[in-house]
């Protein structure tokens, strides 16, 4: 006991009082449990979607082409949470409602993204998970944790790209107004949407991911590698959330990751196969899973049709970049499969931040099978 009061009281002694009061990070406080004895160097606020009246109709509608407006709130400030729950008969809402974020006035938004695949739900379906920063809880609950500052100005927005009204969207965003000016080497908050459907590989003569021919092709720079991010700066990435869908038989996670930091032609971390990354093994087993920091909450059959959605965060040790980040990963070995692929990226950033690929079209969004040929997928003659 003596020894636990002792560690408590070292963590508290780590910082002066007057740099923990001012502290409106939450950095420099020790354990979340320490830093809730300690006076905060902010006010807490919330945005949410209640009744202004003082009556129960706390959600609001958003009809097709409609941006609601989720938060409009002046700095210096931070985004501790996010919640949010849609009421919608449209089966694809999770792929039509666009998240925007926009930090201190820029034209340009850090946050572009389906609002389902930003909280990992990347196939348009709901399903319970709890990671370290994203989860969704029961029923339909969607919550995020990153941390979100801003030196001026905050807006968030979402809106209806489909052709059906949403019924209700209830939100709550918690945030924090400062007492004192961010650290002036504060980075930004960033999420980035891509996808490639499908991810075409070089071939489709294949009967398997052992066949020679593909077990023989070589990938050192990562030439057609999917990309999850390509960005210019100086940042750290914190972690990417993946969906599959497969368009051909047999275990999709063949590929590397690779990051190629600072502009290398070459990359300095490159892995040994897509569940490595994703820190399961064996191809995920037959097991669903999640954890704080990896998991693979769907894992599908191993065959055209399969659906699987994973995530990794490097919260416990960000890559870091100080001109450029490229995050890759290859689809199948040396991108040899024709999967499709949707993701998102999260890091953290100095702006201006490099331009977002162009967000496509609803349509496109939505998962469905393509006829790229390969085992279980005839559709094509080989090429």
């Amino acid at each position: 006991m003596l020894k636990l009061c002792g560690l408590i009281l070292l963590i508290l002694a780590s910082t002066s009082p007057a740099v923990r009061a001012q502290d409106c990070l939450g950095t420099g406080t020790g354990s979340a449990l320490v830093a809730a004895t300690q006076p905060q160097g902010y006010v807490q606020h919330r945005s949410s979607s209640y009744d202004r009246s003082g009556g129960n109709d706390d959600a609001r509608p958003i009809n097709p082409g409609a941006t609601l407006m989720l938060l409009d709130e002046a700095g210096p400030g931070v985004v501790t949470h996010l919640w949010f729950t849609i009421s919608s008969p449209d089966e694809h809402h999770l792929k039509q409602l666009v998240l925007r974020m926009y930090w201190d006035g820029e034209t340009t938004p850090s946050v572009e993204t389906p609002i389902g695949d930003f909280f990992g739900l990347g196939l348009g379906d709901y399903y319970l998970y709890q990671s370290a920063p994203l989860s969704v809880g029961a029923d339909k609950a969607l919550n995020s944790f990153f941390v979100m500052p801003y030196r001026r100005h905050a807006r968030i927005t979402v809106t209806n790209e489909g052709t059906v009204k949403v019924d209700a969207f209830y939100f709550n965003i918690d945030y924090r107004a400062c007492s004192k000016a961010l650290p002036a080497d504060t980075l930004y908050f960033h999420a980035q949407y891509r996808q490639a459907t499908p991810a075409l590989g070089w071939t489709n003569d294949w009967a398997n991911n052992g066949d020679p021919k593909v077990n023989t092709r070589l990938n050192l720079s990562g030439a057609d590698n999917y990309v999850w991010l390509d960005a210019r700066g100086r940042g750290n990435f914190v972690g990417v959330t993946m969906s599959i869908l497969q368009n051909q038989d047999g275990w999709w996670g063949e590929g590397d990751d690779m990051f190629f930091v600072d502009g290398e032609s070459l990359p300095s971390i490159n892995g040994t196969g897509s569940e490595d990354y994703f820190l399961g093994a064996w191809g995920f087993g037959s097991t669903p899973f999640a954890y704080a920091l990896y998991g693979a909450p769907v894992k599908g059959s191993e065959r055209a049709g399969g659906r699987s959605s994973v995530y990794r965060f490097h919260l416990d040790s960000p890559i870091t970049f100080t001109k450029s980040l490229r995050a890759t990963i290859e689809h199948g070995h040396a991108n040899h499969r024709s999967d499709n692929l949707f993701s998102v990226a999260y890091w953290y950033q100095s702006e201006p931040h490099a331009p977002f690929p162009a967000l496509p079209p609803v349509s496109e969004r939505i998962p469905r099978i393509f006829p790229t040929g390969g085992p279980g997928n005839a559709a094509v003659p080989p090429r």
